[in-house]
């Protein structure tokens, strides 16, 4: 994550992303650089519009899965009161047969 995070710097900085750079940005970061890793992630990038990428993250939806633990919320609840009117229908029948048979018996 940390060499993502040295070419994003560079780019902020209005810098060219090359191996050289992002090796100095990391070791001045504390990090020690391997450099197939450099050079796997300076090939990847290259061609790259990193404002459109970035713009393209920043506009997707978030909450997307906060929604979906919502509807799920919103699922369970539904159960729950399901099986408490179901408790109360069972209950308010007991009740009514009770009250009938107090009247015969």
């Amino acid at each position: 994550m940390e060499y993502v995070y040295g070419a994003l710097l560079l780019h902020s900085a209005g810098s060219e992303i090359d191996e050289e750079k992002l090796k100095k940005v990391l070791e001045e970061a504390g990090v020690k650089p391997d450099e197939s890793r450099l050079k796997a992630l300076v090939s990847s990038m290259k061609g790259v519009n990193i404002e459109e990428v970035i713009k393209n993250a920043a506009s997707m939806p978030a909450a997307a899965p906060a929604a979906q633990a919502k509807h799920e919320e919103k699922k369970e609840s539904k159960k729950k009161e399901e099986k408490k009117d179901e408790k109360e229908a069972a209950a308010s029948e007991e009740d009514a047969l009770a009250g009938l048979s107090s009247l015969f018996g």
